[in-house]
């Protein structure tokens, strides 16, 4: 396909990124993470997996426009105390791994990915920071709320935002009014056709790697209820810790264990729940 030409691309950046990323980002919101997520097909650890990788992605992006707060492709765009992630983001991690947490987050192949482009971009290549900002902020602010009451629906947290504060922003009085306001400072930025033309491209490369990361994390929670199913024959595959599993075997009568279906309840409320978004929902190709 051919490259379309800057004269030909609306005037201002941010409805040239809006029009230039629509099909990544339909490809994005139905990846089939976020699929379910936005059905309520959320477990605690998918949960936890999203918000440790949520985690790294912004301590790497707002370190790097920390880097450029200063530098005239990205002053315009520095809203700290409406939109930086990190404070909450680590009060979110507190609660989900507790007070060791920092030893305790997993940091999957492509969290490590995207966090090492955001470093290359703010480290070299900073007139392209918006792009990413862009695409995590905008995205954060305009669905963040709705993914929160999901969340907090599926995974029965507390309605005081004790593990969501990630979606929280506080110091944002009106999201429609602030994402108005950082669109026109958008509009403000001094580039030439050609740096506006990269910064489209990199959002797409952002969307991209936020789809990868989804992609990665349903396989992880995908490989995880294989290991885990009660399905298995007798004896075949028993690893260190099936000790819980013999535990919930209850005695019959006649002195042959039997599963103890309580105790399995939420293992098999996974499984079906599993079950039923494979046979249903079409995978997906992604921001936040």
């Amino acid at each position: 396909m051919e490259r379309p030409q800057p004269d030909s691309m609306p005037q201002d950046l941010s409805e040239a990124l809006k029009e230039a990323t629509k099909e990544v980002h339909v490809q994005a919101e139905n990846a089939e993470f976020m699929k379910n997520f936005q059905k309520g097909q959320v477990t605690r650890k998918g949960f936890k997996l999203v918000m440790a990788s949520l985690y790294h992605i912004y301590v790497a992006l707002e370190e790097e426009i920390e880097r450029n707060k200063e530098n005239p492709v990205y002053a315009p765009l520095y809203f700290p105390e409406e939109l930086h992630r990190r404070a909450a983001l680590e009060r979110d991690m507190a609660f989900w791994y507790g007070p060791r947490w920092e030893d305790a987050i997993p940091y999957t192949q492509a969290t490590r990915r995207y966090v090492r482009r955001l470093h290359e971009v703010g480290r070299k290549e900073p007139e392209l920071l918006v792009a990413h900002a862009y695409t995590r902020y905008l995205g954060d602010l305009s669905g963040g709320q709705v993914l929160k009451k999901i969340a907090q629906k599926a995974l029965d947290l507390p309605s005081s935002g004790e593990g969501v504060d990630f979606f929280t922003f506080p110091n944002v009085a009106s999201a429609t009014k602030f994402k108005q306001l950082y669109r026109s400072r958008m509009n403000t930025l001094e580039m030439t056709p050609e740096v506006r033309q990269r910064v489209i491209e990199e959002a797409k490369a952002a969307f991209l790697l936020n789809i990868q990361l989804f992609e990665e994390l349903q396989e992880l929670l995908a490989q995880d209820a294989e290991d885990q199913s009660p399905s298995q024959a007798p004896g075949l595959r028993r690893r260190v810790g099936s000790g819980a599993r013999d535990a919930a075997l209850t005695e019959t009568p006649r002195g042959k264990p039997q599963p103890n279906l309580l105790s399995q309840a939420p293992l098999l409320r996974w499984v079906l729940t599993l079950s039923f978004v494979v046979a249903t929902v079409a995978v997906g190709l992604y921001v936040m």
